[in-house]
């Protein structure tokens, strides 16, 4: 693979005058209002030459350009708090708040993380990898304020919504507890869905002044106390503006929750967003302020295509070309999404599901060839698990296409609604273990631990592509709730077999027969790592397969013809497959000793897949060492070690 250089250093005075001068926001507010827009020229391509080197999350960090130094000019930061939500939006923000000379090691070993981290500035205030958290972060931030005194101005509290997080059920529980309890915060909703664009002109930004002025709020308020001795006539005045701003403003159900509602503006408009911020800014009680953007803005192959655009590798800026290491064989998405429609193309009842991530999970083409049997239900994560349980309440065979990490947010539906009552959905749980560059918060980690305790479920982990297919085909079969999990990339090469077929469950097989006494236990694609160290050390490898309903009449008679197990998975140690061998070892009565290997008790930060597995102590080099070195211990014990038993953790 091969790509741009980053830009040179000595260069940025040259090309950026005045974003070399930002050093931190007060540097940006210290300049004069006209200056702002050369800002935002300025800015919206640092990013471009910038993320063109290295790659990372692009279209939506580039229509937010203008709300983000409107932001950053309007509030006094970090003393007044901006919350962002869907964090793909925040590269601007970072590049304004020190952190600019930075961003091309974003996403990188020891770089920049991917998402706002409070542990990275001060300037972000909130941890934001999953969606939709913003405005109960905000209320949380807005009701410490009002309880604290400050010299001067109050503070303000900003949450700024991704067009995709409002889409979310706890979005809504936030906005509804806010508008009771009536805080003084704004939510910014960032909408970039361009079905609404006819909606952003002058009417729209001349009712947005008028709305958000200090004038109207005052004869609003004024109106209020006088009218407010006359019932009657207060009822048909609030009525009345209800009326107004919902035949020409589409705020009324925010209204109705509380917020005083003013938009849609241009999110382009910098003018416009700082002269609106101002007056919002010492507005009473929870504001909403809705804008409009578009992703990609200023890039016209992202503008074109922001799905494409969204996360691109390293790129040729003035051609656009993405360039992109050459695939070896299908990623294990690519092997689900053939899987989907292979088994949809002879089964109608099959019905493929996705919180909002159909391109990641593989379902573009199940999308176009079998659009009645595909649900995209937006980022919803906890509506998708119950709407899959209701399918299946009706006879149908419910697929969801889920990232591990995102999973964590349909637990409680997972439970009550799926496995408790037994209906046979199937979770292909993409991204499971460690994903790479997105960090600590998208690392599949812990799936295994939080769901080998739930009855009913089957687990599954291939240790291949053709195991995959053969998984998920078996899932469909089972009359109960079972999940596949699979990770990030491509597999070791296995040749996938077309025709499918049923896998016994609950049943390991023995890949290999060693002399030496140390079996091998291993839980998924680690598999390939292992075998070479198996052969080496001449140890018994087994691909176990399942790790609910574990093969425990194999663990048994493995376990007492070896002098040692060690078992190995992408899952965190605590509660994952190893401890549910150490569990059914020890209900046997069974002492041999035993190391487990996984992931440690720790979050795993970002860098790419290959340096995360190596952190974790995960990749080829690591598990070999790991390996030899306690199996040393056991096949040469000193005399004081022959009367311990080894129950053992990876560290």
């Amino acid at each position: 693979m091969s790509g741009p250089t980053a830009l040179p250093t000595p260069a940025l005075e040259d090309r950026y005058p005045l974003l070399a001068k930002i050093q931190s926001p007060a540097d940006l507010r210290a300049l004069e209002p006209k200056a702002l827009r050369a800002v935002c020229d300025e800015l919206r391509d640092y990013l471009i030459q910038t993320v063109a080197t290295r790659g990372g999350h692009f279209a939506a960090g580039l229509g937010t350009v203008e709300l983000t130094v409107a932001l950053h000019y309007v509030y006094d930061t970090p003393f007044d708090r901006l919350v962002w939500d869907v964090g793909h939006q925040a590269y601007p923000h970072k590049v304004l708040t020190g952190r600019r000379d930075q961003l091309a090691s974003i996403k990188q070993k020891g770089g920049l993380a991917p998402f706002p981290t409070r542990s990275e500035s001060d300037y972000d205030t909130f941890g934001v990898g999953h969606s939709s958290t913003s405005i109960s972060a905000a209320l949380g931030m807005a009701v410490a304020a009002s309880r604290e005194a400050h010299d001067g101005a109050p503070r303000r509290i900003v949450a700024v919504m991704g067009d995709g997080a409002m889409t979310a059920g706890m979005a809504f529980e936030a906005l509804n507890n806010a508008g009771s309890l009536k805080s003084d915060m704004l939510v910014v909703l960032n909408d970039n869905d361009m079905s609404i664009s006819e909606n952003v002109g002058a009417l729209s930004n001349y009712f947005a002044r008028i709305l958000a002025s200090r004038k109207y709020a005052a004869l609003r308020e004024t109106g209020k106390k006088v009218l407010a001795k006359m019932p009657a006539a207060w009822e048909l005045a609030r009525r009345s503006e209800a009326y107004f701003k919902g035949m020409v403003l589409p705020g009324g159900l925010f209204e109705e929750m509380g917020f005083n509602y003013i938009g849609p503006i241009d999110g382009h408009d910098i003018e416009v967003l700082v002269r609106t911020l101002r007056n919002q800014r010492v507005l009473k009680g929870p504001q909403f302020l809705h804008v409009v953007t578009r992703k990609g803005k200023g890039y016209a192959p992202a503008e074109g295509d922001p799905i494409k655009w969204h996360g691109p590798g390293p790129f040729d800026p003035e051609s656009g070309t993405i360039f992109k290491e050459k695939a070896l064989g299908p990623s294990f998405s690519q092997v689900f999404g053939d899987w989907l429609c292979d088994v949809a193309e002879h089964d109608p009842k099959i019905i493929g599901i996705t919180p909002a991530m159909r391109e990641g999970s593989g379902m573009v083409e199940f999308s176009r060839r079998f659009p009645d049997q595909y649900f995209d239900v937006a980022i919803a994560e906890q509506h998708a698990v119950t709407f899959a349980a209701g399918l299946a309440c009706e006879g149908y065979k419910p697929v969801v296409a889920i990232y591990s990490t995102f999973l964590q947010r349909g637990y409680d539906q997972l439970v009550h609604d799926v496995a408790l009552q037994n209906l046979p959905v199937v979770f292909a749980l993409d991204r499971a273990g460690l994903v790479g560059s997105d960090g600590a918060t998208h690392q599949g980690a812990y799936d295994i631990s939080f769901l080998r305790c739930i009855p009913n479920l089957v687990l599954m982990a291939p240790a291949d592509e053709n195991e995959c297919r053969q998984m998920l085909y078996t899932a469909t079969t089972l009359e109960g709730p079972s999940a596949v999990r699979y990770p990030r990339g491509q597999g070791a090469g296995v040749a996938i077999e077309r025709e499918m077929s049923a896998l016994p469950v609950g049943r390991a097989e023995i890949r290999r027969k060693g002399q030496s006494g140390l079996a091998l236990l291993v839980f998924g694609t680690l598999l390939d790592s292992v075998a070479e160290i198996a052969a080496q050390l001449d140890a018994t490898l087994v691909n176990m397969r399942f790790i609910k309903p574990l093969d425990v009449a194999l663990l048994k008679e493995v376990a007492q013809q070896h002098r040692a197990l060690i078992s190995i998975e992408e899952n965190a140690i605590a509660g994952g497959a190893g401890s549910a061998v150490a569990e059914s070892l020890a209900e046997a009565n069974l002492t041999t000793p035993l190391h487990i290997i996984g992931i440690p008790d720790r979050f795993i930060e970002h860098g790419s897949r290959e340096d995360c597995l190596a952190d974790a102590g995960l990749d080829r080099a690591s598990l070999a060492s790991q390996i030899r070195s306690w199996w040393t211990t056991i096949a040469e014990p000193s005399t004081a070690e022959t009367t311990r038993k080894f129950v053992d953790v990876a560290r």
